[in-house]
């Protein structure tokens, strides 16, 4: 470990449980530009694309506001019932286009680090009031940062504006000559095209802030080799991870128990639910030993292991059920089976020797065995 580490120097990356802390406490990766492209842009494509019924809604809106009923100057109380009727039908007109920005407000979040509502972030934070955290936002390395992408919105923004302004402005000379019909056309034409643009310069900084949020929130949290020895110390105590260690335990258990069914020398099985794998080597054990069991979708697996390695499967289901019950793993059998785990001993190496032609085909032996108490 270097020096740098034990000062203290944040070079870890930060784990599942200080990332929830965070976002419990409302610390998420937050782009200005992210919201503001997809609110803006959104607003923009609605506008377009809903055009024409605007258009119509906004021409109906003046026509009502600019020649009201003339029994109104006759009648000044009921002119502001007039007026609200104005604001609220102003309010529908604008309504479907206001609802995109708002959804789209709300999605750009969501897309930048998904939905998180946090009641510690409404709390005051009196710490923002500290002169000197001021100054260092103000001096730091954020505020550099902002500079710059300050500077990158004017150049993109203003380079896309320059753009349709140069190639437009031949075409908004001649609005000048054109009948009013057509001369209202060109100019929303040319409008729609300078908020296209503007909304490309700001997806465009949207895409380069983006990520670059997402990194600084990660760098702020990551954690000293200290804080994440101490946060694993902590949680190792937790049921979770616990259980967790367990299962992974009992996966690698497994696992190795697997790797061992090819070395057995019989299959007890029961036929379906039960499986256990014996092994015996003469002069090496003093009886045979359990090297893999188990029941149900386990018991398949060891089967279809030993079919694979053609190892001997013998159907001697009370034996099977007594073997799984009192054998353990890796340990000789039970006494009390000595003598019928014999019999299924004898009865395999006589299928191998009639196999390979040296013995007439055995009989499968019937074995009787009380598997919850002594031989019956």
């Amino acid at each position: 470990m270097s020096e740098q580490d034990e000062s203290g120097e944040r070079t870890e990356l930060p784990t599942e449980k200080r990332l929830r802390e965070a976002r419990e406490q409302g610390n998420i990766p937050r782009s200005r530009e992210l919201a503001t492209a997809a609110v803006f842009g959104a607003g923009v494509l609605a506008i377009i694309g809903m055009g024409p019924g605007l258009a119509r809604d906004a021409l109906g809106w003046m026509k009502m506001a600019l020649t009201p009923d003339p029994m109104l100057m006759r009648q000044p109380d009921q002119l502001f019932g007039y007026v609200g009727l104005l604001m609220l039908k102003l309010l529908v007109a604008i309504a479907p286009v206001a609802a995109i920005c708002v959804a789209a407000g709300v999605a750009a979040p969501a897309l930048m680090s998904g939905l998180q509502f946090s009641k510690k972030s409404l709390m005051p934070d009196f710490k923002r009031l500290n002169p000197a955290s001021g100054l260092k936002r103000l001096y730091g390395p954020e505020s550099v940062a902002e500079l710059l992408k300050s500077l990158l919105r004017v150049a993109l923004i203003g380079g896309a504006a320059a753009v349709c302004l140069k190639l437009g402005l031949n075409p908004l000379r001649e609005l000048l000559t054109m009948p009013l019909e057509q001369a209202v056309r060109s100019g929303l034409s040319f409008t729609s095209t300078l908020l296209l643009a503007t909304t490309g310069g700001l997806i465009l900084l949207a895409a380069i802030d983006a990520p670059y949020q997402k990194w600084n929130w990660l760098r702020k949290l990551k954690m000293t080799r200290e804080e994440l020895r101490k946060e694993m110390k902590e949680s190792e105590g937790s049921p979770e991870v616990k259980g967790r260690i367990r299962q992974m335990q009992h996966q690698m258990s497994q696992r190795r128990m697997m790797e061992d069914v090819p070395t057995a020398d019989v299959i007890v099985v029961n036929p379906t639910h039960y499986a256990v794998a014996l092994k015996y080597q003469a002069g090496q054990m003093g009886a045979p030993t359990v090297v893999a069991k188990g029941v149900d979708e386990l018991a398949m697996r060891i089967r279809e292991v030993a079919d694979a390695h053609r190892i001997a499967i013998v159907s001697a289901p009370p034996l099977a059920r007594a073997l799984y019950r009192e054998g353990q793993l890796g340990r000789e059998i039970p006494v009390r089976m000595y003598a019928a785990v014999a019999q299924i001993l004898s009865y395999v190496y006589q299928l191998r020797a009639w196999r390979v032609g040296e013995a007439a085909l055995p009989d499968l032996p019937s074995v009787d065995i009380d598997e919850h108490g002594g031989r019956a």
